[in-house]
């Protein structure tokens, strides 16, 4: 009979003085110091349930592995990297740059005037082409800007030459990214027809939604709630979503922010950092903020969303469900920034109103800075040719876990990935050291507090994290 032992994992002390432990499919485990020790050097003095607990996670095993077990966690592993290896599923198609606001943390410039900030039909077609020729059986074809609706226009042709190019059984999801203020009648009778779901802005309550997010008549608040309604009433209860951006005025009011969202029936919030892209690097002084500055916001905002569930409503927080499900979940979702490598132009490709394509939104946005490195190819060029362009192929070798040495011993090495789309963003180069990013230090600490939140949880609000856990396409495109 062999006696146990402990398997290859990885470990991080929690900032709670406990241990979590992770395995090669990303399989966890809680440990106090004395329980650590046991478990590396005696496992067999642990207690007997502990041990059991162990080896269904494939973290003790006693002797040699079986090959069944080999190729079940093999299988397990795989299915974690499943969204990168499918193929394209998630294709972004910026019509234009038109845009009525002047947000102050906007990354790209914008203009009301469409010349040189439009895609040519011929573009649009052409784009449309290499979306179909993508081999994932669900496709998400999202329209960003600028405000896709000042060309709704282009946004109706791509939609239709889809429609008509995609095979009968084939699942295809439209999102349209728009402040919502130019939504009408006409265009929620066309996305109602072709179930085309809506994405707004909304930052919290009037007075910080507006200062974030200035238009000609101060009213943004106001129009953009008008546009949520109409949504709702002609496409659908549940056609349109919203998200916020955390800006420095942000900080001060989580709580607000959340509870904003609950007055306008949203049973979703994604409390989400500030982008340091494109122009929104400019203003940093004014908007940005620190690692630790973020992360108290999100532990009171998450706190808050946790209030509201205790008392009977309903309420999800993306970033935490997106780190759930890589942590508790079989099958990834496929959140974009935390695929290894990268999902930056593997499980996602951008087609700019430039003629360009790029690995990512945040790629393009480089791009309206004159940083224009990340370009994969022209619009028209066939997915293979993208696939095996010199841009894609760095991405993929500066966001390998595999090769990195900073990820090497990480414990939250099989749920995130450095991410060189921000590398370069930052430091003007992919290859940096990723515990120096700042992608790296937040998310680390995200994890941390979400692991200790677990350690911590009672059943009931177990049972709730672990359902925010479940794969949802809002994880996959957020």
């Amino acid at each position: 009979m062999y006696a146990p032992r402990a398997m290859p994992v990885r470990h991080r002390l929690l900032p709670d003085g406990h241990i979590v432990v992770t395995g090669a499919a990303g399989d966890f485990a809680f440990f106090d110091s004395d329980e650590f020790d046991r478990f590396r050097t005696f496992p067999h003095r642990l207690d007997l349930r502990k041990q059991a607990d162990l080896r269904a996670r494939f973290l003790l095993t006693d002797g040699a592995m079986s090959r069944g077990m080999q190729r079940l966690l093999a299988s397990r592993i795989a299915a974690k990297r499943e969204t990168v290896t499918a193929g394209p599923s998630l294709h972004i198609i910026v019509p234009t740059l038109q845009c009525a606001h002047s947000c102050q943390y906007c990354q790209v410039s914008r203009s009301l005037d469409d010349n040189g900030h439009t895609m040519s039909l011929s573009d649009l077609n052409a784009a449309c082409d290499t979306i179909l020729e993508s081999k994932s059986n669900q496709l998400t074809v999202e329209f960003q800007g600028g405000d896709p609706l000042l060309r709704f226009d282009l946004v109706k042709h791509a939609i239709l030459r889809i429609r008509e190019g995609a095979a009968a059984n084939r699942r295809i999801r439209f999102v349209v990214a728009s402040t919502l203020h130019q939504l009408d009648d006409a265009m929620c009778a066309f996305f109602k027809e072709h179930s085309v779901y809506m994405s707004t802005s909304l930052d919290g309550p009037r007075a910080l939604h507006n200062a974030n997010r200035p238009t000609p008549g101060r009213n943004a608040y106001e129009r953009t709630l008008a546009g949520i309604q109409l949504a709702r009433e002609k496409i659908g209860a549940d056609a349109v979503a919203a998200l916020m951006t955390t800006t420095k005025a942000s900080l001060a009011f989580p709580e607000a922010i959340v509870d904003e969202y609950v007055r306008q029936g949203f049973r979703e919030i994604f409390l989400r950092p500030l982008s340091s892209y494109g122009f929104a690097k400019r203003n940093q002084n004014l908007l940005g903020y620190s690692v630790q500055d973020f992360l108290n916001f999100y532990r009171r905002g998450l706190d808050r969303v946790m209030y509201w569930n205790q008392r009977g409503l309903e309420l999800r927080e993306v970033y935490a469900s997106i780190l759930l499900n890589k942590m508790l979940s079989t099958f990834d979702a496929g959140y974009v920034d935390l695929q290894s490598p990268t999902g930056a132009g593997s499980s996602v490709l951008v087609y700019n109103y430039d003629g360009f394509v790029y690995p990512s939104d945040e790629a393009r946005m480089l791009a309206e800075t004159g940083d224009r490195s990340l370009r994969m190819g022209r619009i028209g060029e066939s997915l293979n040719e993208l696939f095996n362009s010199p841009v894609r192929q760095q991405l993929v070798e500066a966001s390998d876990v595999r090769f990195m040495s900073d990820c090497l011993d990480c414990a939250y090495n099989l749920y995130c990935s450095p991410n060189p789309v921000d590398a370069q963003a930052q430091h003007g180069t992919m290859n940096v050291a990723a515990g120096t990013t700042e992608h790296c230090q937040r998310h680390t600490a995200l994890f941390d507090a979400i692991f200790s939140t677990l350690r911590t949880a009672d059943e009931d609000t177990s049972a709730l994290l672990h359902e925010w856990a479940q794969v949802r396409e809002t994880c996959a495109n957020a």
